[in-house]
């Protein structure tokens, strides 16, 4: 057997790739990570279409197309080639994700390791998040290899001689992820003398139980009814509303929108505002949700 051989029959019971024959979209951006979920994809027998999404942001970007699609070729898969435009400026890296989304489709497969969930479980926390933020990515066919490390990504290249693109970007300290990923993670590791990253996927895998327990409960609450929601817990309270008060383009209030519900919820408020030129209105311990 070979050194790649090898890693796949390692790695592979760890995906959680969909059933062979499926026809699925894989985001290959040539580093690593993303030319793992390709092998493996294809070693499972998906019926994969490599799509590289080219940003234009950095030189040479386009030639990684290139690289992407050799490996299409030889692993038996179907590549397409994407190009976005996105400019500098704020919030960079959000802008970049809602383009390559926008082209990829939502049931894109990614190549997230449990690295990179243990670092959105920082970023999350650092944001305030709650049970759903903490839970960071859920595992499933979007997210097929989010039980493999980054250095398991890099071994499977090198055993299958495959050349990842290194993105010079992922040094870049402007981005949040780059600091998490290159100072943070290496501190906690010193501070704690051990490897973070599989005690925070830990921690991201029992806070997905918790939501699904929250969810579960807030399933059985009518959100507009003000006398039910007290008797409720907070957890399940404010579930219950994020769901009632989703957006049309699919966002969840936001944290500062949500206090201002509870207020009215509380009866410390008749109304308040919401973005999107939205309003909630308590009549008679009714909530409503105006335009």
């Amino acid at each position: 057997m070979s050194a790649a051989e090898g890693l796949i029959q390692e790695l592979s019971p760890r995906c959680t790739f969909p059933a062979a024959g499926t026809e699925a979209i894989a985001a290959v951006s040539g580093g690593a990570d993303s030319l793992a979920l390709l092998v493996l994809a294809c070693e499972a027998g998906v019926a994969v279409t490599a799509v590289h999404v080219d940003h234009g942001l950095r030189p040479g970007s386009a030639e990684e197309a290139d690289v992407v699609a050799a490996a299409a070729r030889r692993l038996g898969a179907e590549f397409r080639a994407e190009r976005v435009a996105v400019a500098e400026g704020p919030d960079l890296e959000q802008r970049a994700r809602i383009a390559r989304r926008a082209v990829l489709g939502q049931d894109a497969m990614t190549g997230h390791t449990e690295d990179d969930q243990a670092e959105t479980l920082l970023i999350n926390l650092m944001r305030g998040a709650g049970p759903a933020g903490l839970a960071a990515m859920a595992p499933g066919p979007t997210h097929p290899i989010l039980a493999i490390r980054r250095s398991e990504t890099a071994a499977l290249c090198r055993a299958m001689g495959l050349a990842p693109v290194v993105d010079h970007s992922n040094l870049d300290p402007r981005f949040q992820r780059n600091r998490v990923r290159r100072e943070l993670m290496p501190l906690l590791a010193d501070i704690s003398n051990r490897d973070p990253v599989p005690l925070l996927a830990r921690t991201a895998r029992r806070a997905r139980e918790v939501q699904a327990g929250i969810e579960q409960l807030a399933a059985d609450v009518d959100p507009t009814d003000t006398r039910a929601l007290v008797d409720q817990p907070g957890a399940v309270v404010n579930e219950a509303l994020r769901r009632w008060l989703v957006d049309d383009r699919g966002h969840p209030p936001s944290s500062a929108e949500l206090e201002r519900v509870l207020a009215v919820v509380r009866h410390e408020a008749v109304a308040c505002e919401l973005a999107g030129g939205r309003r909630v209105v308590r009549r008679a311990g009714m909530l409503r949700l105006e335009s």
